[in-house]
């Protein structure tokens, strides 16, 4: 059975009156004691006047005390009264995520071949980005727009787990520059695969990726783009210098990401 107040709107969305009463105290209470009533009318789009309407209401039911020209403050009642609207709020807006929105879930995938709208189609992981297949796969979606090789089409009422492993990283440490030791940029081909992405991080880990002929794919945010490609199932070459190599490793740690750690210098 349906909870009628878990389904009924909060009084707050009863009326747009009720709504405007809601944001003007919330107003109030962001910029007490010194209020302009003006800035209130230009942040939530009434007049002035209206907001010295609402204002004159809210005095009168004791949410606010007036203490001087352009001067107010929220009273207990005010808060509570606040408090209350705003609880529930934002259960009406979890409902809404929850319930309404996320039964509508809708992702996108690359379509691998030609796909019409309705029709049911299998999802691969290839090179980290979800693919739909119209021959199938480990887990199924409904296509929601139709797509021609290669186009982004929308994909909904998943069913069963999209199979691909965790990419593997190749991390390679490469010395400090003060250190004066010296890295055969040629050396990189031994490291790296040709399906390897390759990240760097420092300024020396990038001259010698570089000086191999080699351009990056990543050079910011390494710890959470490497990390996110390998879950996604992407091997990764990750040169990086010592003073980084730690917050690195220690991600992959945490996120169960499979490594291994090379030092340039002993190769």
């Amino acid at each position: 059975m349906a909870d009628p107040d878990r389904d009924t709107p909060p009084e707050v969305l009863d009326s747009k009156r009720d709504a405007t009463r809601y944001q003007v105290l919330v107003e109030i209470a962001a910029r007490q004691p010194a209020v302009s009533q003006h800035e209130i009318a230009d942040t939530i789009g009434v007049t002035s006047q209206a907001v010295s309407d609402y204002v004159r209401d809210l005095v009168e039911h004791d949410y606010v005390d007036k203490r001087g020209r352009g001067r107010y403050e929220v009273t207990k009642e005010g808060v509570d009264w606040l408090i209350s609207r705003t609880d529930n709020l934002e259960a009406y807006l979890e409902r809404v995520t929850s319930d309404v929105l996320g039964s509508v879930e809708v992702d996108a995938a690359i379509a691998i071949d030609s796909i019409d709208e309705g029709t049911e189609v299998g999802l691969v992981m290839r090179d980290g980005i979800l693919h739909a297949d119209p021959d199938g796969g480990t887990a199924r979606a409904v296509a929601v727009t139709s797509g021609e090789p290669g186009e982004a089409v929308g994909v909904t009422d998943f069913e069963g787990v999209v199979d691909y492993e965790t990419g593997y990283v190749t991390v390679v440490r490469v010395p400090q520059v003060t250190d004066r030791t010296p890295v055969d940029p040629s050396r990189i081909d031994e490291w790296h695969s040709g399906d390897q992405l390759v990240a760097t991080a420092g300024a020396e880990a990038y001259a010698l990726v570089t000086r191999a002929g080699i351009r990056p794919d990543i050079r910011f945010g390494t710890v959470e783009a490497t990390t996110e490609a390998a879950v996604r199932g992407v091997d990764l070459l990750l040169v990086v210098g010592p003073d980084q190599l730690s917050q690195h490793t220690t991600k992959f740690r945490e996120t169960n990401v499979p490594h291994e750690v090379l030092d340039a210098a002993d190769l």
